[in-house]
C-alpha cells in the first residue's frame, strides 16, 4: 500500500509550533526554561550569583528567576551621576516622567550594573538597565528563567481595615544569602507578617515563620504590619535578620530560628522616630568600621555603627516618645531617597529627589555626612 506523505509532514510541523509556543527546559544549573515569564508587577529586586536576577511580583504572588547574561566581573565600580533621571527614563520608554513610577533599584554585584523597575500608570512592568548612564530596556520575552508561586498569600482583592489592597504587600523586601532567597512580606495567616525562605535553584519547597516585635514607638505588640526592609548580617558571629518597620523600630531576628511553621519574637534594638517609613538598608565599610545605612521617607538617612549594634544587648519593651535605644546618627546629605542600594563595599547609589523636586541618580561615597 502506498503511504501518504503528507502526514509525517504534518507530525514534524506540529512539533515545530509547539516547542516555539511554549517554554522549553534548557541545559543550567540553576533549572531555567526559555520563554516568557508572566510577571504582573515588579515589587522587589535582588541579586544573587552569575548576574541571576530575583524579581519579586507581589500582585502575581511569584518570584522569578532571571538570566541576565550579565556576568562579566567588574572590578572597581565607577560613579554614577545622571540628572532629572525620571525625565530620562520616560523618554527611553516613550512617555511622560508622570507616568511612570520606580519601585526598586538593584546593582548587579558582579558586573556593577543597576537594574531599574519600572511601573506604568497602565499597569505594565518594566525592568531597566543603567551601563555607563546609558539607559536600556530588559526584554522579558524569550529569556532564561524560573519561578516560584507563593504560598498562603492574600487574594487579589482583600482588602485591611483601610480598604487597601493587601495582596501588594505581599513581598516587601527580598535578598539573596548563602543559597536561598529571603523574603519579607504578608501572608494571609493570623499573624500574616511573615518571613520566607526559599532554596535556590527553586524547586517546591519553601519555609514561613510569623514575626512579632514590640514597637515602642507605638507601645504594643505587632503581627500584621510587613518588615518594609531588611538586610543580613552577622553580629557577634551569629546570622542575623536587621529589619525595620513604619516608624521606624530596628529589630533583630536570628536567622537560623526563621523556619517553617516558627512565630519568631524579634528584638527591638532601637527606635528611630515615628512618623517615617524607612526604604532600603545597606551594609557598607567607613574605613575599618563597619555601617549600617537605612533610607527613609520623612527624614535623612541613619547610619548605625555595627559596633552600638551588637554593644546592645537588651529590647525595648516599654513606649517611648522619640528615639530610644542603639546610637544612630543622621546623614544631612541624604534626604529625599527614592531608593538606594550598595554599589561597591565603600560606594552609595541613590536616586534622590532634590528640593527643587527634581529627581536624580549619584553616588556617594562611604564617609558621607
Amino acid at each position: 500500500m502506498k503511504k501518504n506523505w503528507l502526514y509525517p509532514f504534518l507530525f514534524l510541523t506540529l512539533i515545530v509550533l509547539l516547542a516555539a509556543t511554549k517554554p522549553f527546559t534548557v541545559n543550567s544549573p540553576y533549572g531555567f526554561t526559555k520563554g516568557t515569564p508572566e510577571i504582573k508587577s515588579i515589587s522587589a529586586l535582588s541579586f544573587g550569583k552569575d548576574g541571576i536576577l530575583f524579581i519579586g511580583d507581589s500582585k502575581g504572588a511569584s518570584v522569578f528567576a532571571l538570566d541576565t547574561k550579565d556576568a562579566k566581573n567588574t572590578e572597581k565600580a565607577g560613579a554614577i551621576s545622571m540628572t532629572n533621571i525620571d525625565q530620562k527614563i520616560a523618554a527611553a520608554l516613550g512617555t511622560q516622567k508622570e507616568n511612570i513610577t520606580i519601585t526598586d533599584m538593584a546593582v548587579n554585584p558582579v558586573s556593577k550594573k543597576l537594574y531599574i523597575a519600572i511601573q506604568n500608570t497602565d499597569g505594565t512592568p518594566v525592568l531597566l538597565k543603567i551601563d555607563n548612564e546609558k539607559i536600556d530596556a530588559v526584554s522579558l520575552k524569550d529569556v532564561y528563567f524560573s519561578s516560584i508561586a507563593l504560598n498562603d498569600v492574600y487574594a487579589e482583592d482583600a482588602k485591611d481595615a483601610r480598604g487597601r489592597l493587601l495582596r501588594i504587600s505581599t513581598i516587601s523586601d527580598m535578598s539573596f544569602y548563602d543559597g536561598k532567597l529571603y523574603i519579607s512580606g504578608l501572608s494571609n495567616k493570623e499573624f500574616s507578617s511573615t518571613f520566607r525562605s526559599i532554596p535556590f535553584p527553586f524547586t517546591s519547597s519553601q519555609d514561613e515563620a510569623s514575626l512579632e516585635i514590640y514597637h515602642a514607638s507605638h507601645g504594643r505588640y505587632e503581627t500584621t504590619s510587613p518588615v518594609r526592609t531588611f538586610t543580613i548580617s552577622k553580629i557577634n558571629g551569629k546570622d542575623y535578620v536587621i529589619a525595620s518597620y513604619t516608624c521606624t523600630p530596628l529589630v533583630l531576628f536570628p536567622l537560623d530560628e526563621l523556619k517553617a511553621g516558627m512565630h519568631v519574637k524579634g528584638r527591638t534594638v532601637a527606635e528611630m522616630g515615628s512618623g517615617n517609613t524607612p526604604i532600603d538598608m545597606i551594609t557598607i565599610k567607613n574605613g575599618n568600621e563597619t555601617m549600617l545605612v537605612m533610607a527613609n521617607t520623612a527624614r535623612a538617612a541613619s547610619k548605625v555603627n555595627y559596633k552600638n549594634i551588637e554593644a546592645f544587648e537588651g529590647t525595648l519593651t516599654e513606649r517611648v516618645a522619640g528615639t530610644a535605644g542603639t546610637p544612630f546618627v543622621l546623614l544631612p546629605s541624604l534626604t529625599g531617597i527614592v531608593q538606594m542600594d550598595k554599589l561597591d563595599n565603600n560606594q552609595i547609589v541613590m536616586i534622590q529627589k532634590k528640593q527643587n523636586g527634581d529627581i536624580d541618580l549619584l553616588t556617594v561615597n562611604d564617609d558621607v555626612q
